[in-house]
């Protein structure tokens, strides 16, 4: 389906639609938290009712995601050391490979066994879908990373990692594209590490973006689509097919597994469907995680942890900040958007509808390291943080385009449509709701009650309720207390008996933080789309403490 996905350049008929459609997020956020507050002094024992029912979907819904969290970090843990060069190279050979794949269980150790039984699989399955992908000599990368105030000490580790890694180079090609706007220091920076690392690769092109396109808003996705639209020439002179190529967007600061490119090819192979899909790795906040206060740490953390527990339904995986995706799929979306912020998930949208919900996003089980914005002191850093998760949930912006996507798309089924309409806006109404409910108005019932209420069964076993809830939601903070202690990275030198400890004590804070850090930001951020105060994009601060050797 060929659809303008934008909020700007509508039809004058349909902007009263749009309007409306913006402003259902912010207005459902609020009718839920005040109608709460209001019914709680009107109607105590109606309130205590519904709380009580809340908070017991609440731990249900907890319960659901420390079990897949579980999960997603066992399969994490389990293909950490997979040498998928080696399964690629079988691949090539498919069919002299599959006799040897029948012998999975012969390998050594439970991991290695359960990890080449999936294997064994999801080659069969490509057999079976007679889909077979082009030869791994004949798979490109496209690697792109925009910078706009980042400099070389930001940009070069993940350059570097990239040129380190398991899989071979000399297939990529690295485009950095940089903003107009940038300062002649950023610029000579980033010209001089296009020198020292230029040879090591297919090619790598500085591309500075210009600042005046008409029709373009000062967001990232201008800057990466211009800059893949420029990749796409070199490709077209050197008669490299768009089906052979992946692209990946990386922020500046990201840096890739080792095996993160391998991985990825391994995946784009082994998928029948593999140029209508987009790939996503899991993000980890490591590069300077113990340079960041604990909130910071906390809550970023918290955000890989969400993104494993959406890798276990790929129904309702949406792709998040570094991510890669097939050349073909984006050149036919039209690339980014270029007035939107929220670009890592307006491309899974725009794909989405444009080839009729035949599109999805495969979780990949590798990781890229990115930096926890900081900021010189506890004050700068709070205010960097809140601004990067109201960016984050700016997202919301994709819901009124959807929709009215949604409402023209004959194509695409009236179930998937209601499916995915209904949890792009519950997601962004319960990030919004939800620890306003637990924190504040769960309490309420009890002070705004009356003599009628308190002398009702409700009044004495909602509390009794309520804390049987949050002692087995204890539980769930120590697993996630666990998880990120084998996440964390290893062979640190700060990473001693002492700091473990302080970490796992640190997640007590867990639900102020996300109160103030996570909630406050989304609704903040939906409020401003509701009164059409449209936010501006701003480019997160990437502070880090002099040596560090991270880079």
């Amino acid at each position: 389906m060929n659809f303008e996905y934008s909020r700007y350049k509508l039809p004058k008929e349909e902007k009263p639609l749009e309007r409306f459609l913006e402003i259902v997020p912010g207005a459902l956020s609020w009718l839920i938290i005040i109608g709460m507050i209001i019914l709680s002094f009107v109607r105590p024992i109606a309130a205590a009712v519904i709380m009580i029912a809340f908070l017991l979907y609440w731990l249900l819904r907890l319960l659901y995601m420390n079990i897949f969290l579980v999960l997603s970090y066992l399969r994490l843990a389990i293909e950490k050391n997979t040498d998928w060069m080696e399964r690629i190279k079988g691949i090539d050979k498919i069919d002299r490979y599959l006799p040897e794949l029948c012998h999975w269980s012969r390998r050594n150790g439970l991991r290695n066994k359960f990890s080449a039984w999936m294997h064994c699989r999801q080659v069969y399955r490509l057999k079976a879908r007679a889909s077979l992908p082009p030869k791994s000599e004949d798979i490109y990368h496209l690697l792109v990373v925009p910078v706009i105030r980042e400099g070389r000490e930001i940009v070069e580790p993940g350059i570097r990692a990239l040129k380190e890694g398991t899989y071979p180079v000399k297939k990529t090609l690295v485009v950095i594209a940089i903003e107009q706007s940038a300062s002649d220091k950023i610029t000579r920076e980033i010209m001089d590490l296009q020198k020292d690392y230029r040879d090591s690769f297919l090619d790598m092109f500085v591309i500075t973006h210009p600042g005046d396109i008409a029709g373009e808003a000062r967001v990232k996705g201008a800057n990466i689509t211009y800059a893949a639209k420029k990749a796409a020439e070199y490709f077209r002179q050197n008669n490299i097919p768009y089906e052979n190529v992946l692209v990946s967007c990386f922020d500046a600061d990201t840096v890739p597994s080792n095996n993160y490119f391998a991985c990825l090819t391994y995946h784009f192979m082994i998928s029948p469907e593999r140029t209508r899909i987009s790939y996503q790795p899991v993000p980890v906040y490591h590069n300077n995680i113990w340079e960041a206060p604990v909130f910071a740490r906390i809550i970023d953390i918290g955000t890989s942890f969400f993104q494993l527990i959406e890798a276990t339904d790929t129904r309702t995986l949406v792709t998040f900040s570094s991510h890669s995706m097939s050349f073909s799929a984006l050149a036919e979306s039209d690339y980014w958007p270029v007035d939107m912020i929220s670009d890592d998930s307006a491309i899974f949208w725009k794909a989405f509808i444009r080839f009729d919900g035949k599109y999805q996003v495969v979780p990949i089980y590798t990781t890229v390291s990115m930096d926890i914005a900081t900021g010189p002191n506890i004050l700068k850093t709070f205010g960097n943080i809140y601004r990067q998760k109201r960016r984050w949930a700016w997202g919301v912006e994709n819901f009124p385009v959807v929709a009215r996507a949604f409402l023209k798309a004959r194509a695409i089924g009236l179930w998937k449509k209601i499916f995915y309409g209904y949890r792009l806006l519950d997601s962004f109404v319960s990030w919004a709701t939800w620890s306003f409910l637990l924190a504040f108005v769960s309490w309420l019932p009890a002070i705004f009650s009356s003599r009628e209420f308190a002398s009702s069964t409700i009044y004495y076993t909602a509390p009794r309720i309520r804390m049987i809830i949050f002692t087995l939601a204890s539980f769930g903070i120590v697993i996630c207390a666990v998880i990120s202690l084998l996440l964390l990275p290893k062979g640190d030198k700060k990473h001693s008996f002492l700091v473990i400890i302080r970490h796992i004590l640190e997640w007590l804070f867990i639900p102020v933080i996300i109160l103030f850090l996570s909630a406050l930001p989304a609704l903040d951020a939906q409020t401003r789309l509701m009164f059409g105060r449209y936010l501006e994009f701003g480019v997160t601060e990437k502070y880090r403490q002099k040596n560090n050797g991270r880079g």
